[in-house]
């Protein structure tokens, strides 16, 4: 059996009581004692703290840096500029993703580039540069309150704005923080040296940030929309498919897969991914068939409960197309779940009742 890689915050997830769960190669605390509800509508109503170490960081240099970046990935950093982060998606032979990944430019000739935990290797032999993974931990701090209490601990953190990257020294250690995350909150995503780690992670805790697990890190996203690599990108799943042909430059002659997907695209995709939220509390799952009467039109990819608009929600890969407010149903282990087809932006569709969560809490 292969070793579990260790967070930086190993020792520090222990001490809180956290349930520990492999991930993608890494042993991860999915829950904390309160659990993952709770740690879910605290990212809503205030602000959390995950520990995402797990996330790859594959550091490329060099004046050629930029090329290397742009002949392989699918987006044109030619959009952002230096202190930006970008989107993107590395591509397989048949124009399906082998992952999707947030490039931080951090300086002219430096990238570096967050691919997920168990795709780092592919990542890193497709576009070069080193792996500095175990050089740092990475902390996401995400929240209507989170710059509030950042505030507390760095004005520096609070002020990166989104999609901003920014070096700054904290207390001796060069931090690397940008506006990013994975919830629908405002946040950043903090990369700090592992000799300061411990010590950023216990500011942020005393500053009133709660910590939260991958368990509501993931209802989070799903509730929000947010695609998760192995469940609705794949290697076998094309970003058209997945509704997301914005992260495509097609004015880039050349980025890997791309005779693929252009193909693709002058044929026109046979099925593609939608939002279902179901009623009652009990949750859809990934893997279910999903029907229109008794005619199965495809499979969910994604499903959970969510804490905020309470009742199920999911994600699914359909070959048909139906419009937002039809009735479909899930099977769940035998169970029919009656759900309409609803927008991936499920929060911002209840934002009326988001904005009333958060004033109550």
């Amino acid at each position: 059996m292969t070793k579990l890689r260790l967070s930086p915050l190993d020792g520090a997830h222990r001490a809180l009581g956290a349930k520990m769960v492999e991930f993608g190669g890494w042993d991860m605390p999915v829950a904390y004692p309160t659990g993952t509800i709770s740690e879910h509508l605290a990212c809503r109503s205030a602000s959390v703290v995950f520990d995402v170490s797990h996330l790859g960081t594959v550091r490329v240099e060099g004046y050629y840096a930029k090329a290397a970046l742009q002949g392989v990935l699918t987006n044109d950093l030619n959009k952002i500029s230096v202190g930006r982060a970008q989107y993107t998606h590395l591509l397989n032979d048949a124009g399906c993703v082998l992952d999707d990944i947030i490039v931080w430019w951090v300086s002219d000739d430096r990238f570096d580039v967050m691919p997920n935990a168990s795709n780092t290797d592919h990542v890193l032999s497709a576009i070069g540069g080193v792996d500095v993974t175990q050089n740092r931990a990475v902390l996401a701090v995400q929240g209507p309150r989170a710059k509030e209490l950042l505030a507390t601990i760095s004005e520096n953190f609070s002020n990166v704005s989104k999609f901003q990257v920014r070096q700054i020294n904290w207390r001796g250690a060069q931090c690397v923080v940008a506006g990013t995350g994975y919830t629908g909150e405002q946040g950043v995503e903090i990369a700090v040296p592992i000799t300061h780690a411990i010590e950023l992670w216990h500011e942020i805790l005393n500053a009133g940030v709660v910590p939260a697990g991958l368990g509501a890190r993931d209802t989070l996203r799903l509730e929000a929309g947010l695609p998760l690599h192995g469940h609705e990108l794949s290697p076998l799943i094309n970003p058209l498919e997945a509704n997301l042909d914005w992260v495509i430059s097609w004015s880039k002659e050349t980025f890997a897969g791309r005779d693929a997907l252009l193909k693709q695209r002058e044929t026109g995709v046979s099925r593609h991914l939608i939002g279902i939220t179901t009623v009652g509390r009990r949750p859809p799952r990934d893997g279910c068939d999903v029907l229109v009467g008794e005619t199965i039109i495809g499979r969910t990819t994604s499903g959970n409960f969510s804490p905020v608009l309470e009742h199920g929600v999911a994600i699914a890969l359909v070959n048909s197309q139906p419009a937002i407010g039809s009735a479909v149903a899930i099977d769940v282990r035998g169970t029919r779940l009656d759900g309409v087809v609803s927008s991936f932006r499920l929060l911002q569709r209840n934002s009326v009742r988001l904005k009333r969560f958060a004033r109550a809490n």
